[in-house]
């Protein structure tokens, strides 16, 4: 399960990276929409507050100790934060679209899913992962492509493991591209 979806963020200790230093403060931003509608999303706020605080006096205090690598990996981190939630906006858009053109709402959806109402919110907003099951409903419910559901998103440490090991492999025919894996997006 996702480190940063909703149900998790509570048991994280502290950020251990720029990309999830870049996770939390876009999650941060996400939930303080929400928390307008639904004040239960405060103490997961505050903790990524707290989180992104501890993280940046660790990391960004200092600016004699901020190095290029570190400016790198931080620019790095926002662009893959940025495309993740592009895609979470566009997929958003896409079943809202649909929606409206069959005459339900997102509550005709959760019912049709099996879900509560603030879990749907969650799904929609990609704060939580939809299911495959329910991605396969949406697809034949709306016709969305799965390419416009699915994130495409590989997390850091199984790109990594993939290429080390592609490097290991003596018949490997397979040549990489720096999209295939160093940006850990399709």
């Amino acid at each position: 399960m996702d480190r940063f979806s909703i149900q998790n963020i509570q048991k994280i200790n502290s950020l251990t990276s720029e990309l999830e230093f870049e996770k939390a403060s876009s999650l941060f931003l996400q939930l303080g929409v929400l928390e307008k509608e639904d004040k239960s999303y405060r103490p997961i706020r505050n903790h990524l507050r707290d989180l992104i605080k501890d993280y940046e006096k660790s990391n960004w205090v200092d600016e004699d100790s901020i190095t290029y690598i570190q400016i790198k990996e931080s620019d790095l981190a926002e662009a893959l934060v940025q495309a993740e939630n592009e895609f979470y906006h566009k997929r958003k858009e896409l079943i809202k679209v649909k929606l409206k053109e069959t005459g339900l709402n997102q509550n005709d959806l959760a019912k049709i899913l099996g879900h509560r109402k603030g879990y749907m919110s969650e799904l929609i907003n990609g704060l939580r992962p939809f299911s495959k099951e329910d991605l396969v409903v949406i697809n034949r419910l709306f016709k969305i492509k799965f390419e416009d559901l699915i994130p495409r998103f590989i997390k850091q440490e199984r790109a990594l493991h993939i290429k080390k090991t592609l490097e290991t492999l003596s018949n490997n025919k397979i040549r990489l591209t720096k999209k295939d894996f160093d940006l850990q997006m399709a």
